[in-house]
């Protein structure tokens, strides 16, 4: 699963990245994390599974689920205090409850994101 994580500049998204990267590591998941920026977004979306939104982009959040629903990719709001989540393993989860389940595979192409399914 390849996971995008957005903010402003690039910088917290780096952290954010970083520390999902190794939860999913350590937990054996087959997990990429990468940083983004808002403006990288229409590029970096057609590399992502799903997409990490950073709290202080929340009033980008519907621009970016409508982008991301054409290419099939959930996207999560990240909390305002993500940043204290130091070994990523609350930010793993968070990915893991939007796909679906703790295995944290993508949902099946042409089916709707996890927060849009009522399953």
């Amino acid at each position: 699963m390849r996971i995008l994580v957005v903010c402003g500049a690039g910088a917290s998204s780096t952290f954010v990245a970083q520390r999902v990267r190794h939860a999913a590591h350590d937990r054996g998941l087959p997990y990429s994390a990468f940083a983004g920026t808002e403006q990288s977004l229409p590029i970096d979306l057609d590399a992502a599974d799903v997409v990490l939104v950073g709290p202080h982009l929340a009033h980008a959040l519907e621009r970016i689920e409508r982008d991301a629903a054409l290419r099939g990719t959930t996207v999560v709001l990240l909390p305002s205090d993500i940043f204290t989540d130091k070994d990523g393993t609350r930010t793993l989860a968070l990915v893991q409850d939007a796909v679906g389940g703790a295995g944290g595979q993508p949902p099946a192409a042409g089916s709707p994101p996890a927060a849009a399914r009522t399953d």
